[in-house]
């Protein structure tokens, strides 16, 4: 997929560690984003059976926690792209993605 991003010209980044920022402490906690595309859009990629509010936690904690604008949540085990598409959007500032 970031091969496919690259070819189209968008700048992608892989597996970002995002440190949890605590009492002004940065604590690194194992946040990894799958993809960061043109330091905006997160992308989360899964494959299994169906997703759970778990997974869409997950895209919401590291919403709240960047300053990306969206996050998309793929699931590549379903029939079709589109069935297994999240997409979610953000509220407002927050620390800057690398």
């Amino acid at each position: 997929m970031a091969y496919e991003l690259n070819a189209c010209g968008l700048h992608v980044q892989c597996e970002i560690p995002i440190p949890l920022i605590y009492k002004g402490e940065a604590i690194d906690c194992g946040y990894r984003l799958d993809l960061l595309v043109d330091r905006g859009i997160i992308v989360e990629v899964k494959s299994v059976d169906g997703l759970a509010p778990i997974h869409e936690a997950q895209v919401m904690t590291y919403l709240r926690l960047t300053d990306a604008r969206q996050a998309l949540l793929f699931n590549f085990n379903e029939t079709t792209l589109l069935r297994g598409l999240r997409s979610f959007l953000a509220k407002g500032k927050k620390v800057p993605v690398p």
